[in-house]
């Protein structure tokens, strides 16, 4: 695996478990959640502008894009 593939996948684990904790779910939950609801895949899209962004601004960003795409965590 390339080092900048390893680094957006521990990025985007790292994301998951801090928006797992800030809406208290389970891992899974939350991943499920980002995958229903888009967040995934605008972290895969934007990785490179949002891993320069503070874990608090991009999970506010993937929220916000989730409930745009019929999520209902706020």
């Amino acid at each position: 695996m390339a080092r900048e593939e390893l680094n957006k996948l521990k990025y985007t684990i790292a994301l998951i478990a801090e928006f797992a904790k800030k809406f208290n779910l389970g891992q899974r939950q939350a991943l499920n959640y980002l995958k229903r609801y888009k967040g995934l895949d605008y972290l895969q899209a934007f990785y490179d502008v949002l891993h320069t962004k503070s874990f608090e601004e991009t999970l506010h960003d993937v929220s916000i894009i989730c409930q745009r795409n019929g999520g209902g965590l706020q």
